[in-house]
């Protein structure tokens, strides 16, 4: 299978924008936040940034308006930042597979434990 150009530019954008979220915006309710993955359309004009955000619902909700408020900063840093001829557009999605696989992992813990008996 070929290497295609956006599988390069979600790379960047994962590494990129993980970096700006932790280490450059300063907004006190973006909580916790790790970017997961990025998935850039083929015509390279926008992505779907997943991140994990750890904390409860409430957390989760604020992270999520604070990262919508900081669109326009971190697109431009990313312009900056990179030799993209176009930043793609950014929309925000939360990851809760860490929350599924926790969740998951105690269930087949207490199904071990009730084979045990």
């Amino acid at each position: 299978m070929a290497y295609k150009r956006a599988d390069r530019v979600n790379a960047l954008l994962q590494r990129e924008l993980g970096t700006l979220i932790s280490e450059e915006l300063s907004d006190p309710r973006i909580a916790f936040t790790t970017v997961t993955s990025v998935e850039v359309t083929d015509d390279l004009r926008s992505a779907r940034v997943h991140v994990s955000v750890l904390g409860d619902d409430e957390a989760v909700k604020k992270t999520m308006t604070g990262l919508e408020d900081a669109k326009k900063f971190l697109r431009h840093q990313i312009g900056s930042r990179t030799d993209l001829r176009f930043v793609p557009e950014i929309t925000f999605v939360v990851d809760r597979s860490a929350e599924r696989a926790v969740r998951i992992a105690g269930l087949l813990r207490e199904a071990r434990e009730r084979e045990g008996r």
